[in-house]
């Protein structure tokens, strides 16, 4: 299947594309809103601006995919291989990131407020000036993660592994950190 085709078919009505192979396909602003997209393979796909609002995309492997500037608003990603993906300045608001591997990818700034990353690995991801406030980072791997002029305000990183991340220049009011410490 290619990019025309899932247009066409999505414009048809169609809205499950679940374990589809789309491996480099290039859907630039596609509209693929509540499509369901679980399992599929979207490695070094191009989803530049796409809106995937609602979306249903757990367990896809979009690793090493573009999805900057993408709206991600309440989709679901959850164990989603996203490691390497580009995200930056994607709207990820209300999305369900649980389990999902974002290891090396590029975050900044990305808007997750009330985001899910609940057992998230996010080792090595670039989050320079993204919104965390209020997400779920409980129990998250934050390993040498980039968090400089991030906002956390609100977010709860209770168990979280921060070991090696860089936090310059963040917002942490209300933040509950690791230790249990929030910051007032």
């Amino acid at each position: 299947m290619d990019a025309q085709e899932i247009r066409k078919r999505y414009s048809d009505g169609q809205r499950d594309f679940s374990h589809v192979n789309l491996v480099q396909v290039c859907l630039v602003n596609a509209k693929l809103i509540g499509a369901e997209l679980n399992g599929a393979e979207l490695i070094g796909a191009d989803l530049s601006g796409a809106e995937l609002t609602e979306a249903q995309l757990n367990q896809a492997k979009l690793n090493q995919a573009n999805l900057t500037d993408a709206d991600l608003v309440q989709a679901c990603l959850t164990h989603a291989d996203l490691s390497e993906a580009d995200l930056s300045g994607a709207s990820l608001t209300h999305a369900d990131l649980s389990g999902a591997d974002l290891s090396g990818a590029k975050l900044g700034g990305t808007d997750l407020r009330q985001a899910n990353l609940n057992h998230a690995n996010l080792n090595g991801a670039d989050l320079r000036c993204a919104d965390l406030s209020g997400a779920n980072l409980r129990e998250t791997n934050l390993r040498n993660a980039i968090l400089d002029g991030a906002y956390l305000g609100g977010a709860d990183l209770t168990g979280a592994d921060t070991e090696g991340a860089t936090i310059l220049r963040a917002e942490l009011s209300q933040t509950r950190m690791t230790d249990g410490t929030i910051y007032n």
